[in-house]
């Protein structure tokens, strides 16, 4: 027999990216709701200034959504469905600081594309082609890790890891 520990199983890479169509769906949902909260208290104003708060308030919606379940389960709803969770070795739970540079660093899916439309003054449907390149782009970095983990995660020393699926209790007969 080996004395070997288990390895700890990466999500495949295909795996995270539907965890991440849902945790999409889900956060649509969140941030819905911060519009209309937004809209209320701002009684619907227009203009520059309104856009902008509407943008940051989003931005920290959306921040104090990952960085919540991340520090508190190490993973959001979708992440529990798909059984993908974040750890950060040596640690029972992620500490704030690692996981508010985690999702500031994994804006690296949307952030070069988006300067790249700014830059050349693309339009919408340019734009979701940039963008598109961009995300496959940031989901390549994982094959370039031998533990296959996408690049924020490497930088930071936090891993993705599979969990087992649930053991269901058996059926009493009546």
């Amino acid at each position: 027999m080996s004395n070997s520990k288990p390895s700890i199983a990466t999500p495949t890479v295909q795996r995270r990216l539907i965890c991440m169509i849902y945790e999409t769906l889900l956060l649509l949902a969140v941030e819905l709701a911060a519009v209309s909260v937004f809209l209320l208290l701002t009684q619907n104003h227009q203009g520059a200034p309104y856009e902008h708060a509407l943008q940051f308030t989003l931005f920290l919606v959306t921040a104090a959504y990952f960085i919540h379940f991340w520090t508190d389960s190490g993973h959001t709803l979708a992440m529990k469905t798909w059984r993908i969770k974040l750890v950060k070795p040596g640690y029972a739970r992620l500490p704030i600081k690692v996981a508010a540079a985690r999702f500031l660093l994994a804006w690296g899916w949307f952030l070069p594309a988006l300067a790249v439309c700014y830059a050349l003054g693309l339009h919408k449907g340019q734009m979701a082609i940039a963008i598109g390149i961009g995300m496959a782009a940031w989901a390549c970095t994982a094959f370039l890790d031998k533990d296959r983990q996408f690049l924020h995660d490497r930088l930071l020393g936090t891993r993705l890891i599979s969990l087992p699926k649930a053991v269901k209790a058996a059926k009493k007969s009546a």
